[in-house]
């Protein structure tokens, strides 16, 4: 019995293998075409020899591993591609604009919907991101469709006009359909009307929900917006110990209603600006439009018209160097506020504000050395108060930039001390320059205030013990350091860190290190030169065309006794004469007054 059964399992094999045989030759054939089967055909008519039957399993092998003959590829390359696929390839679009009229010849709202979904498809991604929603639906007998995106739009107020639309019929619905929808049968109170695709597209990216109707060229555009957001916290830069803890946030929305509370005027002015081409970043300029200068807002506006990016994906730094410019010049010539009433105040005084949307952070414009050395706290208590706490300021920002060079003129010349300042000038002599310490100190201090940015907060005093303790102390120790070098270096980064503006801290510590330079090149000309060169940088810097250093250059003494102390609110009865304001009075003469007898 056995001879027969391993003739049947012989046979069942073989049966198995013509099967996978045919398998094989029927994927190769739909992979590569029909030729092959058309090639064994033609072998077998021709009597092939079973000697050509491993050649022919090699040649399979080799098909299966991906290795196709030239003549295959050649062949695979000349099959007919996908016309929209090769379309897509050509389009070299760099704006919304010209890629809707790319793909439909005109950048007008198709009337049929379907038109609508293809160009949305090529455009906009619908079908390959999925936050991007087209719902279609039928109201009144009469198609529709939504768009939006799905992470900004308001489910609540959408679900309340969706709500509202499903309980039409076709005879509430009259002949011109776009206008019953807009003016009748949506409620909700910001709605406009569309004429351009484009436009639209850009509202939906924006946030913005809109209403398509079959048969219509024109569109309803619904501010259904709900950007995510956090709350508006005091900011970490600009503290105060008495005042407001509210500060701005990444939504310009939430930005513009923080100042508008503050400043109840109508003749505050807000003018919306869409900056870069691929990012449309709202950009909101704001003034009062009785008190500012309108020769400055024109100017501004113009800049902000000619920017030609593809976006501005940092906000405010990248829009600063494109309206303002500046160079390698280390100090800024607007300045940065994360508080609203500090916003508000510079709008009083006639000044320009910039907002940026996912930005937390404003720019005044346009500025001065001494507005940046300036701040919150010193308003928040008495003037004789914030006169002293304005004077130690200034100290501690002089210190940061003249205190180090000073120290070490003083050493490299002990002629020069004073007989009270005797006791000046390292006691003991370190295995390093004077030079290479301050050098080694200033990078170390730059290291721990990057390292203080990111590192986690718990592990903040750590890294701060380990600083002071473990490097400091162990480098004066060891010899390698004078102990006057670390301590007059640790004063100057207070006073750096005690600047308001920090941007401003940043440019001072560079003129600190060039004075170092050129201190321990040329010693006394050295200093001297190098902090004329500082004076005149500042003098001949302009920010908007207004002096840097006013009022000191050019001098106006009411305006520098505003400076150095900080004057009562009453005594202060105009307007600071930098602004160019139209109305120079903060507070008009009072006719009725009572006289004194």
């Amino acid at each position: 019995m056995d001879p027969p059964q391993d003739t049947e399992a012989a046979d069942e094999l073989g049966a198995e293998d013509q099967g996978q045989e045919k398998s094989h030759k029927g994927f190769f054939a739909r992979l590569f075409g029909e030729d092959e089967e058309l090639e064994d055909d033609e072998d077998i008519a021709e009597g092939a020899s079973p000697s050509s039957q491993p050649e022919k399993s090699e040649n399979a092998k080799k098909s299966a591993s991906g290795k196709a003959e030239p003549g295959q590829e050649k062949k695979a390359a000349d099959q007919p591609k996908d016309p929209l696929q090769e379309k897509r390839d050509r389009e070299r679009s760099d704006s919304l604009e010209a890629s809707i009229e790319y793909w439909q010849g005109n950048d007008k709202i198709p009337a049929s919907l379907e038109d609508t979904k293809k160009t949305l498809t090529e455009v906009l991604g619908l079908g390959s991101s999925f936050d991007i929603v087209f719902r279609e639906m039928s109201f009144g007998g009469r198609r529709a469709a939504l768009l939006c995106v799905s992470g900004f739009a308001k489910d609540t107020i959408i679900d309340e006009i969706l709500k509202r639309l499903t309980y039409l019929t076709p005879d509430h619905v009259s002949t011109d359909v776009f206008a019953s929808f807009m003016s009748e049968y949506i409620p909700h109170v910001q709605v406009e009307k569309g004429e351009l695709l484009s436009e639209s597209i850009n509202k939906v990216l924006s946030g913005m929900s809109v209403f398509f109707i079959e048969g219509e060229t024109q569109v309803i555009v619904m501010d259904t917006r709900s950007y995510p957001a956090r709350s508006p916290d005091e900011p970490s830069i600009e503290r105060v110990v008495r005042g407001a803890r509210d500060g701005f946030t990444e939504t310009l929305l939430s930005n513009v209603a923080l100042v508008r509370r503050r400043v109840r005027d109508p003749g505050l002015k807000l003018e919306m600006h869409q900056i870069g081409r691929r990012t449309r970043t709202d950009v909101c300029l704001a003034y009062i439009d009785d008190i500012v200068d309108k020769t400055q807002v024109q100017a501004v506006t113009d800049k902000l018209k000619n920017v030609n990016l593809d976006g501005i994906p940092l906000a405010d730094k990248q829009l600063e160097e494109a309206i303002v410019g500046g160079g390698w010049n280390p100090f800024p010539l607007v300045r940065y506020s994360e508080r609203p009433d500090i916003v508000a105040s510079h709008l009083l005084e006639g000044r320009v504000v910039v907002f940026v949307d996912t930005s937390p952070s404003v720019m005044v414009l346009p500025t001065t050395f001494f507005d940046l050395c300036q701040h919150a706290e010193e308003n928040r208590q008495t003037p004789f108060m914030g006169t002293y706490l304005r004077w130690v300021r200034f100290i501690g920002i002089f210190a940061s930039m003249f205190l180090l060079p000073l120290w070490m003129l003083l050493v490299l010349h002990p002629e020069l001390k004073p007989a009270m300042l005797e006791f000046i000038g390292p006691q003991k002599t370190a295995k390093i320059p004077l030079i290479a310490q301050f050098l080694i100190v200033e990078l170390g201090v730059d290291l721990l205030r990057m390292a203080a940015v990111h590192t986690p907060t718990p592990l903040g005093s750590a890294m701060g013990l380990i600083a002071a303790i473990l490097v400091g102390d162990i480098a004066v120790q060891t010899g390698l350091f004078v102990n006057e070098v670390v301590l007059y270096m640790a004063v100057a980064a207070i006073g750096m860190f005690a600047t308001p503006s920090y941007e401003l801290g940043l440019a001072n510590r560079i003129v600190r290190l060039g004075l170092l330079l050129a201190v321990a090149a040329f010693q006394i000309p050295g200093f001297m030169i190098g902090s004329t060169l500082l004076v005149v940088l500042l003098t001949t810097h302009r920010s908007y065309n207004s002096p840097y250093m006013w009022p000191f250059i050019p001098f106006n003494a009411k305006a520098m006794a505003e400076i150095i102390l900080r004057m009562p609110v009453l005594s202060s009865k105009t307007r600071p004469s930098f602004n160019k304001t139209r109305d120079n009075t903060r507070m008009p003469a009072n006719k009725d007054a009572p006289r004194k007898s």
